[in-house]
């Protein structure tokens, strides 16, 4: 056995950069920056460059969109909201989010918007943090009446129709008809965005401003938020949406005069947050360690307990895992956990090296992003390559194959 190193063997960590080198070499990454840690130790990797052409190394220090993965951190406000009983689990969100009073249901998922029955009851807060509201992104949807409003309204993000601000957003989002009663199924995306208006509305801040003060700051991720600003914008990568069929690069967004370059109109907590390795490392840490940063609490324990572990019922997780499972032609593998905590997806059987418990999310600009408490790890993959091809997808499986191995006990 080769000598350890804070709990991971130097021929594994050695063997993880190897393979993470040869995702590099092969052309279809052009960076990445990888970080585990076990035990109270940190390993980091930051390999390629910054661009695909070449240039800037990527560094420790590099600026990633987080796409969905942003949706684990933004949770982390509503939870705070509800450690102060400012917000209860059951409450009804009508009372500050009045334009989802009085839901109708569709009749059939791909039916006519005007084909509905009223909800059987009212939306709760709990419905919002489970992604069970009724209304989300249903990839097995798409082309149905409702999927075809939700782009034109531009209430998701990515698409050429520009979101709105936060209040023109619910207020489009209050026109359209529930997918599924509510509590009734799990849905993607919509619900993560939605909290953050609920936090505005709740707190009279923007979303941005409380997760700063509240999460942001005492966690020193000085380098997380909705946008970069100019004087970082060296540290941003240009990101990548290589071609379905033929592999080519093509930009999704540039650093200098990107979307990311300046204040957003809408601050999604589904996927709009910017961040660092070590930034997200002190986040899943905080988490492993039951809500407390260095001496600092900053969730309480039944509220990363509630984030981390499985929130959906058997029949709602059966639906779920079904999606999942029949979709891997979209999401190349990604999402195969079996359950759903708040923000982010929680392992309920063993399918790959990851045990059962493992909880975290993966992000379409290339970013994956975990902790597993019954190993005391934490793993980090960032890439500027966008999920339009399986690359970026099959970075995050041998990356996480690789880190298990390279497990010393």
């Amino acid at each position: 056995m080769s000598k350890g190193n804070g709990g991971f063997s130097e021929t594994g960590l050695r063997k993880m950069r190897d393979v993470l080198a040869g995702h590099v070499d092969s052309g279809k990454i052009p960076g990445l920056v990888a970080l585990v840690s076990r035990g109270g130790e940190t390993h980091v990797e930051a390999l390629g460059t910054l661009h695909h052409e070449g240039g800037a190394p990527m560094r420790r220090d590099t600026i990633f969109r987080m796409a969905s993965t942003s949706k684990p951190v933004a949770m982390s406000a509503a939870l705070t909201l509800v450690d102060d009983c400012r917000i209860r689990l059951d409450d009804l969100v009508e009372q500050w989010l009045p334009e989802l009073a009085d839901r109708q249901v569709l009749k059939s998922i791909d039916g006519p918007l005007d084909e509905t029955v009223p909800a059987r009851r009212p939306i709760t807060v709990r419905d919002l943090l489970t992604s069970t509201f009724g209304l989300g992104m249903d990839m097995t949807a798409l082309g149905t009446p409702i999927l075809n409003a939700i782009f034109e309204q531009g209430l998701t993000p990515n698409l050429p129709t520009p979101m709105p601000g936060p209040d023109e957003w619910i207020r489009r989002l209050g026109t359209l008809p529930l997918m599924h009663q509510p509590g009734e199924r799990w849905q993607y995306q919509i619900s993560d965005d939605l909290i953050g208006v609920l936090v505005s509305r709740v707190t009279g801040k923007t979303y941005g401003e409380y997760l700063s003060e509240r999460v942001f700051g005492p966690l020193g991720m000085v380098d997380t938020g909705f946008h970069v600003p100019d004087e970082k914008i060296d540290r941003l990568p240009t990101l990548y949406a290589p071609d379905a069929q033929t592999g080519e690069f093509h930009v999704w967004d540039e650093a200098k005069g990107g979307r990311w370059n300046v204040p957003p109109t809408f601050q999604g907590g589904g996927g709009g947050l910017v961040s660092t390795a070590d930034d997200y490392h002190a986040y899943f840490r905080m988490l492993l360690n039951g809500g407390v940063h260095e001496g600092e609490r900053i969730l309480s324990r039944p509220a990363v307990e509630l984030m981390t572990t499985n929130r959906l019922t058997p029949e709602v997780q059966a639906a779920r895992h079904a999606m999942a499972v029949n979709n891997v032609h979209i999401s190349f593998g990604q999402g195969q956990h079996g359950g759903w905590g708040m923000g982010m997806a929680v392992r309920t059987y063993r399918g790959d090296y990851a045990p059962v418990g493992q909880f975290g999310w993966d992000g379409g600009a290339g970013t994956s992003t975990y902790s597993d408490p019954s190993n005391d790890l934490t793993g980090i993959l960032l890439t500027q390559v966008g999920m339009t091809t399986p690359d970026s997808a099959r970075a995050f499986h041998d990356f996480w194959t690789t880190v298990y191995q390279a497990i010393e006990d």
